[in-house]
Order: C-alpha cells, then structure tokens, then sequence
C-alpha cells in the first residue's frame, strides 16, 4: 500500500494523498469535563468509487475498562472537494479546498461542524464541534503516516 501523506506543503490535497495507513490520536473533550482517548490506525483503501475509511483502535474513557472501537466511511473525489459518506453512503459533508476547510452536517437535532488543518503535511488534523441537546463535545484527532 503507498505511504500516505505525499502532498508538499502549499498544495491542494486530493484523494490519492490520502490512501494508506495513519496512525490516529483523538480526545473527545465533554462539557462536563470528561475526556476519552481514541487511539488506533486509519487505512484509505480503494473502493467503492474512492477511498474507504476504516478507523480502528481503542478508546479510553475514565471509569471504564479500554473498549475497541471502529468506524467506516467513503471518501469520493467531487467537484466541490472530497466528498465523505457514511457507511451506508448516506452523505456527511464536503472537504473543501484550503489548507483549513470547515463543513458542517445537521443530524436534528444535533449540529456537527468540522475544521480540517492540512497546512503541516505529511499529518493533518480534525478538530470537531458537536452540539445538541444531548451532545456538547469537542473532538480533536491527529493523523500521521505509519512509519
């Protein structure tokens, strides 16, 4: 599989930047104040007409044993930007162009807004903002390539 990460600095990210495996940290910071850790392997493979995102790892939340944990989502190249679709290819939102595009999703009655930093390749970054009446969290996740 190709390392990931080959788009230079200054560069417009395209799909193909992306296929291969990265190693992930998250933290999901609660209102509350509690916090969990994610951490585990995003691979963008081919399929289904663009690359297939599976995260895996485990998640560490205070008070309760590790759990493993995964997620699947496709990223389809478009002409407004990369688009990303739920696993079962309903849409989430578009990844514009930018060192730092911004997209939003609305799950009524929940509000998820994204910031993507691609400005430090290889790495880029995710800093989430999901609210709602039952969801008040902020989720930031670092991905570098394998070594």
């Amino acid at each position: 599989m190709p390392r990931p990460g080959r788009n230079p600095k200054g560069t417009a990210m395209q799909l193909s930047d992306f296929e291969g495996r990265w190693l992930l940290t998250r933290l999901v910071e609660n209102a509350d104040g509690t916090r969990a850790h994610f951490d585990g392997i995003a691979t963008f493979s081919p399929g289904e007409g663009g690359l297939i995102l599976l995260e895996e790892g485990h998640m560490s939340v205070p008070g309760q044993p590790k759990m493993r944990a995964a997620r699947r989502y496709f990223w389809r190249q478009e002409a407004e930007g990369m688009a990303v679709h739920f696993d079962d290819n309903r849409p989430f939102h578009i990844i514009g162009p930018g060192d730092c595009p911004q997209a939003r999703h609305d799950c009524a009655p929940d509000l998820y807004r994204v910031s993507y930093d691609f400005s430090d390749p290889p790495g880029w970054r995710t800093t989430w903002r999901v609210t709602g009446p039952r969801k008040d969290y902020r989720m930031y996740t670092h991905y570098v390539p394998e070594p």
